[in-house]
């Protein structure tokens, strides 16, 4: 059985907590700043956490992390 391949998209957006969870940046923090207030744009810059319905899809499309 030949290694497998980490989908290396993925393995850009996510990354492995001490404890094992699966790390992810927040969404809409590209463009269209102007609306959001500044205590919105302040929250999004913190890391998420992968939700625990996905958090399986994820460890298979990154069998290394």
């Amino acid at each position: 059985m030949p290694k497998m391949k980490t989908k290396r998209g993925a393995a850009k957006r996510f990354s492995k907590t001490g404890s094992g969870k699966i790390k992810r940046s927040k969404a809409f923090t590209s463009h269209i700043l102007t609306k959001k207030s500044t205590k919105r744009k302040r929250n999004l810059r913190k890391s998420g956490l992968v939700d625990s319905a996905n958090a399986p899809t994820i460890r298979k499309i990154l069998p290394y992390l």
